[in-house]
């Protein structure tokens, strides 16, 4: 199978705020208040009022997300310029610096360019200047990784006007671990899966000094994680889990994220149609999630301990498959009775978690594309939060909000708990038909993380994007790597 391109990135630098534009596309923002940023002054006075003149006869694009490509009139130091619409003042917010330097990137990539310089800065406040440069970097990579002639197309070099070099560093750090997990979810399952997910990994372990455990499928064996080993039985590929640690806290107990694994979804006995197949490489976008946002925390030296355990494992249809009927005693002791091999995800957590609480967290935050029932109540654009501590919940959703990640609450009343009991067994892996299942899967999962302050954000939904926007391609989207990496930064402990 041929190889993926690796992960790039243009050359980046910051220059000061009046430097010289010489370059070959100048990317500035204009406000629909008519006031013109120190930039757009400068361009316009060297061109003869050419930005006013189009601005009078109602040219420039005033909304949000608009874009206007114009080559430069003689004289004028870049040779053009991207107009990029931000809309009115009072609404220019940090998802709209990312955002907007995404868009540029992507508007520009049509073609190869030697010099872009992105002067976004003058409309966004000092401490969102990071967002631009993430969101540039985030606009670079695409879902086309196995392209002959990649469909975007990447300046030699970009430069940043008026950001200082510790928010380009903040920035790129940031980009490139939201791709970092974008790509992974991306690549083919034959590619990813459960060993090579490992291998990839213990790569970003080295890289940033991580401890690293990789239990395979023996030592899964012996440490009794009878339900990740269950749902992987139906495939040739051994299922995994994964334990990174990143010590920057002293003594603190360690902040846990969890990652679900299934690194390819069939569906298991209970197939999937081909359709609803089609994607499931996308199912261990949660272990990617953690991947990216540790790497984050550790790139950029955050004073915590944190923790990342991934479940991994593929699931597949085989004379080995586990069946509906099946009851599986967990590493925890408590049983489940199967009757749905394609709610598998909860079932490789069921251990993982339980694997977590041995790394004695403060608090565990688990990922997971766990239920189109969370995208049947909220669409495909929110995730969903659950939880046993709304403490923990508020600040999670906080760091979302600032972040510009819409996330949503969803309920756990006591009345949910007895519709995942199983006549059989202590619990069962589904409801009660339809209904709740988004709930009902988190109600599944408050089984294994005993009395830890615990929230499950299930980003079913955001996880991968089935069609391109402006701002982002199709594909794995790195959703909630930003937002967790905010709150890991500024949360205080315990979460009460």
């Amino acid at each position: 199978m041929p190889e993926s391109r690796p992960l790039l990135i243009p050359r980046l630098a910051t220059t000061a705020a009046d430097a010289t534009t010489d370059c070959d596309v100048l990317v500035v923002g204009i406000a629909d208040d008519g006031d013109f940023c120190p930039s757009l002054q400068q361009i316009d006075a060297e061109g003869d009022a050419w930005i006013t003149r189009l601005v009078q006869h109602g040219k420039t694009p005033k909304k949000y997300g608009e874009m206007l490509l114009l080559g430069a009139p003689a004289g004028v130091g870049p040779i053009m310029v991207l107009l990029v619409g931000s809309g009115a003042p009072d609404q220019i917010d940090r998802q709209h610096a990312f955002d907007s330097a995404s868009r540029a990137i992507r508007k520009l990539g049509d073609r190869v360019h030697d010099s872009v310089v992105i002067a976004l800065s003058e409309l966004f406040d000092p401490a969102d200047h990071d967002a631009i440069v993430a969101g540039a970097i985030f606009g670079c990579e695409g879902t086309g990784i196995y392209q002959a002639e990649p469909a975007i197309k990447l300046a030699k070099s970009v430069v940043f006007r008026g950001i200082e070099p510790a928010a380009l560093d903040r920035g790129r750090t940031i980009g490139e671990s939201i791709n970092l997990t974008r790509r992974l979810v991306n690549e083919p399952p034959a590619v990813l899966y459960p060993e090579s997910f490992a291998e990839q990994a213990r790569g970003i372990a080295n890289e940033c000094g991580l401890e690293i455990e990789i239990w395979d499928e023996e030592k899964l064996a012996g440490e009794q994680c009878r339900s990740i080993l269950a749902v992987g039985s139906g495939s040739d590929k051994p299922p995994r889990l994964v334990i990174l640690r990143y010590n920057g806290g002293g003594d603190e107990k360690p902040i846990a994220l969890v990652g679900k694994g299934v690194t390819f979804d069939s569906g298991g006995l209970s197939l999937k149609p081909s359709e609803s197949m089609a994607d499931m490489k996308c199912d261990m976008a949660g272990a990617a999630t953690v991947l990216g946002v540790i790497r984050a925390i550790a790139r950029l030296g955050v004073q915590r301990n944190v923790v990342g355990v991934c479940g991994l494992a593929e699931n597949m249809v085989s004379g080995k498959s586990y069946k509906l009927g099946d009851v599986i005693e967990t590493r925890s002791g408590k049983t489940i009775e199967i009757l749905n091999t394609d709610a598998e995800g909860r079932v490789v957590l069921a251990d993982t978690l339980d694997v977590t609480l041995q790394q004695q967290p403060q608090v565990i935050v688990d990922l997971a594309t766990l239920t189109g029932a969370c995208m049947v109540a909220l669409g495909k654009e929110v995730a969903g939060l659950m939880t046993n501590n709304q403490t923990l919940c508020d600040a999670v959703q906080a760091a979302a909000m600032h972040e510009g990640e819409p996330v949503w609450q969803l309920p756990m009343f006591k009345l949910y708990d007895e519709k995942v009991k199983s006549k059989v067994a202590d619990i069962k892996n589904v409801g009660e038909a339809r209904w709740g299942g988004a709930i009902t899967a988190a109600k599944f999962l408050e089984n294994f993380v005993a009395d830890t302050p615990w929230l499950h954000i299930d980003i079913a939904g955001p996880a991968f994007a089935e069609s391109p926007e402006p701002q982002r391609d199709a594909g794995g989207t790195g959703v909630m790597v930003r937002s967790l990496v905010r709150w890991i930064e500024s949360a205080s402990f315990p979460a009460g």
